[in-house]
């Protein structure tokens, strides 16, 4: 194909700026990076709402179609519809009402390269496919999160079989369209290829983390966690896909007068899972913080916490680890020992993975956490140094941009 003399990339998806957590995190520094790297960058997406699960402030007076500028990104924005209470039915909802806004958003595009879709929402493949046609430009569809199947294991649905089996056709046939399709993860790649067909271009694109901002000797003392007690951090959504009652369960059993949970976050679930914590003095709940306080909160705690339903294996790969690990503290993980997070944790040797019937068994190595800090000291560099060989920023970004290059070249 023809290129031109500076490549110019559309990005859609539902997150971006200014949310700093999740998707939207990954895909403003994928974009910045792309900027710095003398491309192009358009990005049709939505208006900012994770985690609160409601438009931001900042943009609840906007209209409904609004352009705006970041970093040199020119940012096409719809907004869209944001159920409170996000139940199955409601994100269908916001799933038909952001591919209707960003459908309409496309015809704004007037010449492209290539068309970079991130997933969620797989109906932006639509959309995406008919940026890519019009203007005879490659298409990357980049899967964050298989929708359909999380929603499926963690039962938002029921058994409502036969609509996933149509959902399933509808998705495989979309995703064959792409030139290439990335994920995030070596078990979701695995469940990619099983969907397209081994013949599909793939790629694994993980997601990253800034060793440099996530640093413990650039960390201060967070105001959240400024107690004696040993402190069990956990920072991010608050939603149905953590094991709420196995936090629960490992709650009960330790000792309040010596160790403390203090949780940072938002998300769908918050309200319910507050509710069912509040009977505990050693559990704090707190909003999200800043981007540019991460660090402080990351480093200020003694271990981070992660219970993910034993359902969720391959479905998603939760990015917060890569935090949790590069803050130089030990993570106690539970969840499906199948997971990516598993293989992590045991080829790092940063930290401790449980089935999610074994609360008895964290609280006895929390204690022994506790009780000694040269095992800590000892757990929490070997996960900096894995995230540092595995996971920096600049490595996976730099490849990135790299594969766009020779794609771009064909």
């Amino acid at each position: 194909m023809t290129l031109t003399v500076k490549p110019k990339i559309t990005i859609i998806g539902l997150n971006f700026y200014p949310e700093d957590t999740a998707i939207g995190l990954y895909t403003t520094q994928l974009a910045e990076y792309l900027i710095k790297n003398d491309i192009e960058v358009e990005v049709i997406t939505g208006f900012p709402y994770y985690p609160m699960w409601k438009i931001a402030d900042k943009y609840k007076d906007k209209p409904k179609n609004y352009i705006e500028y970041h970093n040199g990104i020119k940012i096409i924005r719809y907004k869209q519809y944001i159920p409170e209470n996000p139940t199955f039915l409601k994100r269908i909802l916001l799933l038909l009402d952001f591919t209707y806004g960003t459908y309409k958003n496309c015809f704004k595009i007037k010449k492209t390269d290539l068309v970079l879709t991130i997933v969620p929402f797989t109906s932006s493949i639509i959309v995406g496919n008919r940026i890519a046609k019009k203007n005879k430009a490659k298409h990357w569809v980049h899967i964050q999160d298989f929708e359909f199947d999380a929603a499926h294991e963690t039962k938002l649905t029921g058994k409502a079989n036969i609509v996933f089996r149509i959902l399933y056709k509808i998705e495989k046939k979309l995703l064959q369209k792409a030139d290439i399709i990335s994920t995030i993860s070596y078990a979701m790649l695995s469940k990619l290829q099983k969907k397209v067909g081994s013949d599909k271009t793939t790629y694994l694109l993980p997601n990253w983390v800034d060793v440099d901002f996530i640093n413990p000797e650039k960390a201060k003392r967070h105001k959240y966690l400024t107690s004696d007690k040993f402190k069990i951090l956990y920072a991010g959504n608050i939603g149905q896909k953590q094991d709420w009652y196995l936090f629960k369960k490992i709650a009960e059993q330790v000792n309040p007068e010596d160790i403390e949970f203090v949780i940072v976050g938002d998300g769908a679930a918050r309200k319910d899972v507050e509710k069912s914590l509040n009977k505990f003095s050693h559990i704090k709940f707190y909003p999200p913080v800043p981007f540019g306080e991460l660090n402080d909160l990351l480093c200020s705690a003694d271990a981070h916490i992660l219970c993910q339903k034993n359902d969720v294996v391959d479905t998603v790969m939760p990015s917060k680890i890569l935090g949790m690990m590069a803050s130089q503290k030990p993570s106690i993980i539970a969840g499906n020992k199948k997971s990516e997070v598993f293989k992590i944790i045991s080829e790092s040797k940063g930290g401790y993975y449980f089935n999610n019937n074994e609360p008895s068994k964290i609280v006895e190595i929390i204690q022994k956490l506790k009780n000694n800090q040269l095992l800590q000291k000892t757990l929490g560099q070997n996960a900096r140094l894995y995230m540092q060989q595995n996971f920096d920023s600049q490595k996976i970004l730099k490849d990135f941009t790299k594969k766009i290059t020779d794609l771009l070249s064909k």
